[in-house]
């Protein structure tokens, strides 16, 4: 599922709470060229925890190294490869010639210039897909629950890890089911009522003063209007905001929470499957590898754009966003996740295909609770690893430890293992620029399982329609550290992968404040420039000063 938070307000009853609440600004966000670049600022200078963009370049640069172009390969909902922003920072195939319906390379994909889509097909792309629990219920529920009570006891007994498998998606169906038909059914009544608030404002701005003033509504939709105006009238989002800009921000913040629930009604029906006629491949066979097609945005690259800018945006006209290895990286557009949750097969199938066309650094930016196919997922990212591959991955936004409830695919076969099976895996945590609540609300946590922590909130990059917006969740986060893996690796190509996740680790800037040191394995925001002082220190033209290489018996990622 794609992992995007939404700026809108969440509530239950009419009892509001604000899924961020930013701080008052006499600036517009869209005109604050601070806010818009806060997440590369240096920690030292500014205490506020960026990654220090600009000073691991100069450090690396003082070295007298050379950069070499990086490949990051974005398993994504999809990119706008034609954006101003992204396009000369795209990876182009150079043994494919572009549009000749031919597989110049030889590699099964044609056409494959910028990347490959593993969910279209010759009959298009998926959009809204089920949600993985939804698959795990509608495959098994006749196995464990059918009409033969004997069958089913027995089934269980013979089938004990996917019993376990379909019980939890099956609760997890039964919730989440209900609470997404609520949530759209909520914000279209709130949609509706927005004309109601307008009319009570009568042209004042969003003020307690305002509301206090407004007589007591006989209509009841009316009255509701009021309710929720003196509620939202405390959120920093809205408060002091003229009628007129309420009004728009208002049907800006109800279209992009209907647009996100609204095809819930799809991702959690049992009999629902785009797949087999769009797609058109052997969903259950594994080992199948050629399928898709060359559509590298897909129907909603809103995501996967947003993703790529963060890793190697170019600033273009008045925009002054830039990712942060926009100077040395290439971005390959891997369309794995739909409007629901992805799938096991595509998964392992687009890591493969990133790795065997060249890709370094692979950003993951999605999970889901259950994971029917995980072991060939496993397989995938073991051969990563083998290939010299980092797979950099979002924790997840459910405010939870990822111990207790996991996010896959996760680097840790069994949550009690002391160490993951693989050692090029590096999984992010969401972080803030308030540094007394450092940790994202939404962000998952572990100090285990999770290694760093990164800027996911309140992040400004490119999206669809040439445009740019602020996004937040470990989804941006992730492709943070992502670009600053990239960045190492382009300056020191010789780099291992667990020689990064190191190098971060050990380097991020710490904090204790509200418990933010126990909730990674670093205890901290990555800082690039330490990761980069770090990591030439250590390792570095054969430098062996550092943690040695594991050896292939006990190859893990490296213990802080």
């Amino acid at each position: 599922m794609k992992k995007v938070l939404l700026a809108a307000v969440f509530f239950a009853g009419f009892s509001l709470s604000f899924a961020q609440e930013s701080k008052a600004k006499s600036i517009d966000p869209n005109e604050d060229k601070d806010l818009m670049t806060w997440y590369h600022k240096d920690f030292a200078t500014s205490k506020v925890y960026g990654v220090n963009t600009a000073n691991a370049y100069k450090y690396l640069e003082s070295k007298g190294l050379k950069p070499k172009t990086v490949v990051v390969g974005v398993l994504d909902s999809g990119v706008q490869v034609d954006h101003p922003g992204l396009v000369k920072n795209l990876w182009s195939n150079p043994n494919e010639v572009p549009g000749n319906g031919k597989d110049d390379d030889g590699n099964g994909y044609i056409d494959d210039v910028h990347g490959w889509n593993f969910i279209g097909g010759k009959n298009g792309d998926v959009d809204i897909d089920n949600m993985e629990v939804t698959r795990v219920v509608a495959k098994y529920k006749s196995v464990f629950e059918g009409d033969d009570s004997t069958q089913n006891k027995a089934n269980q007994a013979k089938m004990k890890e996917e019993f376990e498998m379909y019980m939890k998606a099956k609760d997890m169906f039964n919730k989440k089911s209900i609470e997404a038909k609520q949530n759209f059914q909520t914000y279209s009544m709130l949609n509706e009522l927005i004309p109601n608030m307008v009319k009570l404002l009568a042209g004042k701005p969003v003020t307690a003063e305002t509301i206090a003033a407004i007589k007591a509504p006989t209509d009841q939709r009316d009255a509701i209007a009021k309710e929720f105006l003196g509620q939202i009238s405390q959120s920093p989002e809205f408060k002091g905001k003229s009628a007129a800009e309420f009004e728009k921000k208002m049907k800006e913040e109800m279209k992009e929470a209907i647009d996100h629930f609204a095809p819930a009604a799809k991702q959690y029906d049992l009999s629902y499957d785009p797949r087999k006629e769009i797609v058109g491949d052997n969903y259950d066979d594994y080992s199948e590898k050629i399928y898709g097609n060359n559509h590298y945005e897909g129907p909603d690259a809103e995501h996967g754009t947003h993703v790529a800018g963060i890793i190697a945006g170019l600033p273009q006209g008045k925009e002054v966003q830039y990712g942060v290895a926009s100077k040395v990286a290439k971005i390959m557009s891997v369309r794995t996740v739909p409007n629901g949750d992805e799938r096991d097969k595509d998964v392992a199938n687009a890591i493969r295909y990133a790795v065997d066309n060249g890709a370094k650094v692979l950003n993951m930016s999605f999970g889901k609770p259950v994971s029917p196919g995980k072991n060939v997922v496993w397989d995938a990212f073991k051969y990563a690893e083998d290939k010299g591959v980092l797979l950099v991955k979002a924790a997840g936004n459910e405010n939870e430890d990822v111990a207790e409830h996991l996010a896959y695919p996760t680097n840790f076969k069994n949550v009690t293992d002391e160490k993951p099976f693989v050692s090029n895996v590096l999984v992010v945590g969401a972080s803030t620029n308030k540094n007394n609540a450092l940790r994202a609300d939404f962000s998952n946590y572990n100090k285990k399982m999770v290694n760093v922590f990164a800027p996911g909130e309140e992040i400004y990059s490119t999206v669809p329609k040439n445009e740019y917006k602020y996004l937040q969740g470990t989804s941006m986060a992730s492709p943070v550290v992502a670009g600053g893996a990239a960045v190492l690796l382009a300056y020191m190509p010789d780099l291992k992968p667990y020689q990064i996740i190191e190098a971060l680790v050990k380097s991020s800037n710490p904090s204790t404040a509200d418990g933010f040191g126990d909730q990674s394995q670093a205890g901290g925001v990555i800082d690039l420039k330490k990761a980069a002082e770090y990591a030439y220190t250590n390792f570095y033209k054969g430098k062996t000063t550092g943690t040695a290489r594991p050896s292939k018996s006990v190859k893990k990622a490296v213990k802080k």
